[in-house]
């Protein structure tokens, strides 16, 4: 082939919408010189038989970001690359059927608004004005969002390519991928039935087939790609006289309308319906060894199946008794890939250098613009202009095998309208990674968590309590649990609790300049030998990247320790920045060593008859002793704002040494009680509160940025301009006056009718008795006693900021007894 290239910066392998997005955002930002290779033809993949809907609501910031700029980006594509387009936005209606969906509901309202989306909260009455097809005799509301609709997938993409091939970059129909090779420069050869192209970076896009391409990257550091496959059907009626009067009357479509109780959506198709259910006896495909996903599947479907889905029809038609009046004329069937928590893989490609995904879509077509925006940011920027980790390839780690990638697809998809309950935890896929002490604490009643795969204490029932799926089932405090946690809370206070904490992120650093070299990583100083302390890594615009506790063990010898789902994200970030000389060593100990908490007043008396370590020694000391007969290493350390120590130890000791802290007197407490222990003292927690959605110093972190260090660190500069120019938002601490509900992260903070910033954190202060939340606020409102709102499920609850320093001991007297 003449015009065949063979040589690309960017080669993007995989020609649906999302594909697509990623060429075109990458040629706005000035990368013409890249490549997108289809097998077939463009959107022969979950493209071309996607439904098209294009919602912007989500509960999660990063996604309603992208899928609102996807909503933006399409309303003026059309024009801006000269090409027609199907795009409707007639709004949509979301049905309520409770309490708790309408708290939900007001929830992302506010978000929306937020956001810049005009979305309304709707009486039945209204929501039947909107839609006057629709039965509301058992609705307690809806939501309505101005911006929601439906598109033409297939013209979207093409609408995409027509833009990127304008401005320089190329498509390549008909030439499928068939591997890559890395060279010695960590730049890549992607291989062709066609010939050989060079490039610098390469994008897994390839929708359903993304994990076998994924199988290509496994010899330079990949992991096989978390995901599965399911089965999706949509049926499309016949034409309805009525619908089609009411349209020609009125000059427009229906809203989209959704009945998230019942798990469907009924969109107007034309003068017809289109009724899309989310079936719980829903169906995997590929996924057993006599069912292999065939070479090619391009512009196939598989036979109908309406008995899994006969029941959902009918609610829908009785909500909308028009829409059965006429036949059935086609019924879609076509796979649709899920990852473990049914959002995308989007961002650097786990342990490959210069390899990103772009991947796994659930809901392509409404995530894709937004897609194509973040991947092109991370490649030529670095960095997204919004924290993306919700979609963050890294969020997952070695225990998504396929079993759990087959079972939590099958959850999230079964359940994929559901509400998600801070006190939930979905059943599916558990017991990956279990503590040295598993069946220990779970004997002791513990209630629970999956954290980065680790099983973890929640809360410690009693008999009696209800620790079924359905007590879990709302947005307030109030259930079996809240008793539990003031007990557990109320014991760190008083005498001494021990919380397993398996699975802490931990990485070692050694080799001759380890401490010049670290200096120049972190914003701020590092502890002196035998110490620990706090230090923070900033990216090159100031913003928060990871917070880490460093103990040092010599003069160029480290141990890193930071949140467990910030295992990949962290190392790979340690690793790309060590120096290329290969004088300094890393190590990941996160399996080889467990973690207990043991903290509380009487924590030293619990410890003294354990250990003959130096109980007396400072705060953020550590030292290596023995506990219960076993070597340990304790750390002086507290999340939870006590008086404690941390001991680590190998994991085949950990039991010896539990059973003889239990024993010493001390009570187990679980991670609901830390979050409420940690919030009192204004600790943050990563990807919360630590975010690059803010810097350094809008978090407050003021005194861990040394600006005066002889060390350039990256960020420094943005860190100084900021400074000098003044932050625009401060980190500030709520006393709430809450209802039955503590502030969720990505509350609306009020002053007057006007948003002025949003909660990072809330949770219930039960040693200071009071509701609190963490969060941003414009600068100029940060002063202590400024009186706010915080929006809270809709109820506006009066807030007042607290002076800087912890609500709980704010001298650290006790912390440092």
């Amino acid at each position: 082939m003449a015009d065949f290239p063979g040589k690309a910066r960017v080669v993007i392998i995989g020609g649906g919408v999302v594909g697509a997005s990623s060429l075109y955002h990458l040629a706005k930002k000035g990368w013409t010189d890249c490549v997108l290779l289809e097998k077939n033809e463009l959107t022969a993949g979950s493209t071309w038989h996607a439904a098209g809907n294009v919602p912007t609501f989500s509960t999660s910031w990063a996604i309603m970001n992208m899928q609102r700029y996807s909503t933006e980006l399409y309303a003026r594509l059309g024009d801006e690359v000269d090409y027609p387009m199907n795009y409707h936005q007639t709004g949509s209606i979301r049905l309520a059927h409770g309490k708790a969906r309408m708290q939900e509901f007001r929830r992302a309202c506010a978000m929306g608004r937020y956001q810049g989306i005009g979305m309304e909260m709707l009486t039945p009455q209204e929501a039947q004005a909107r839609y006057p097809f629709l039965e509301t005799h058992d609705l307690e509301g809806a939501l309505f969002d101005p911006s929601d609709g439906d598109i033409d997938p297939a013209q979207l993409t093409q609408a995409l390519a027509k833009g990127a091939r304008d401005m320089g970059a190329k498509i390549i129909r008909f030439c499928p991928a068939t591997g890559v090779t890395q060279q010695p420069d960590d730049s890549w050869i992607v291989h062709t039935g066609k010939g050989d192209i060079a490039c610098d970076y390469v994008v897994n896009a390839a929708g359903y087939y993304a994990q076998r391409v994924g199988e290509w990257f496994k010899p330079y550091g990949g992991r096989t790609v978390p995901m599965m496959v399911m089965s999706h059907q949509y049926l499309l009626t016949e034409q309805i006289a009525e619908l089609e009067a009411w349209s020609q009357e009125n000059g427009r479509k229906l809203p989209l309308l959704r009945d998230v109780d019942v798990s469907y959506y009924l969109r107007q198709e034309k003068g017809g319906i289109n009724i899309g259910p989310y079936e719980p006896n829903c169906r995997a495909h590929w996924v057993d060894p006599g069912d292999p996903m065939p070479e090619d599947f391009s512009f196939q479907l598989w036979s109908d199946d309406l008995d899994r889905i006969a029941d959902i029809v009918a609610d829908a038609m009785e909500r909308v008794p028009v829409s059965g009046e006429a036949g059935v004329s086609r019924i879609i069937n076509g796979p649709i890939p899920y990852a473990p928590d049914g959002l995308p893989l989007i961002g650097p490609m786990p342990g490959v250098k210069n390899a990103f995904e772009n991947c796994v879509f659930t809901f392509g077509i409404a995530q894709g613009g937004g897609a194509g925006k973040v991947l092109a940011e991370w490649i030529v920027d670095g960095a997204t202009e919004w924290d993306m980790w919700a979609v963050d390839p890294r969020r997952y780690t070695d225990y998504t095998d396929q079993d759990y990638c087959n079972a939590k697809g099958m959850e999230v998809y079964g359940n994929e309208y559901a509400m998600h309950f801070p006190w939930h935890e979905w059943p599916a896929g558990r017991d990956k990674k279990l503590s040295p002490v598993h069946d220990r604490v779970k004997a002791l009643g513990g209630v629970m968590g999956a954290y980065n795969g680790w099983e973890r204490a929640n809360w410690f029932a009693q008999p009696g309590d209800d620790v079924s799926q359905q007590a879990t089932h709302t947005w307030g405090r109030a259930g079996p649990w809240e008793q539990r946690i003031r007990e557990e809370c109320e014991a760190v206070r008083d005498a001494c609790g021990v919380l397993d904490l398996p699975g802490f992120s931990r990485f070692k650093i050694r080799g001759q300049g380890a401490d010049e070299w670290l200096r120049g990583q972190i914003t701020g100083a590092l502890p002196k030998l035998g110490r620990g302390g706090l230090i923070y890594f900033s990216d090159e615009r100031g913003r928060i990247l990871t917070e880490m506790t460093v103990a040092r063990e010599g003069a160029d010898n480290f141990i890193l320790i930071t949140a467990a789902t910030a295992q990949w994200h962290d190392a790979e970030l340690l690793k790309s920045r060590l120096p290329a000389d290969g004088r300094l060593t890393f190590e990941d100990w996160t399996t080889r060593m467990s973690t207990l908490i043991v903290t509380g007043p009487t924590s030293r008396d619990v410890l003294a008859g354990l250990t003959p370590a130096d109980l007396s020694l400072s705060w953020l000391s550590m030292q290596e002793t023995e506990v219960a007969g076993r070597w340990a290493a304790l750390v002086r350390l507290s999340f939870a704002g006590e008086l404690g120590w941390e001991i680590h130890a190998e994991n085949a000791d950990m039991p010896a040494i539990y059973d003889a802290v239990l024993a010493a007197g001390a009570r187990p407490f679980g991670m609901y009680a830390l979050n409420s222990l940690r919030i009192e003292k204004g600790y943050r927690t990563w990807k919360g509160d630590l975010s690059t959605d803010y810097s350094l110093l809008e978090g407050g972190l003021d005194r861990f940025v040394k600006l005066d260090k002889p060390q350039d660190f990256p960020g420094k500069a943005a860190i100084l301009a900021e400074k000098q120019q003044g932050v625009k938002k401060r980190f500030v601490t709520l006393i709430v006056e809450a209802g039955e509900a503590d502030a969720p992260y990505m509350s609306c903070i009020r002053h007057g009718d006007e948003i002025v910033g949003e909660t990072t954190s809330g949770a219930w202060g039960y040693r200071v008795n009071a509701s609190i939340a963490l969060g941003m606020v414009r600068a100029d409102l940060a002063e202590p006693g400024t009186e706010l709102d915080v929006d809270i499920y809709g109820e506006m609850c009066r807030a007042v900021v607290q002076p800087d320093g912890p609500l709980w001991d704010p001298g650290n007297e006790r912390l440092r007894a």
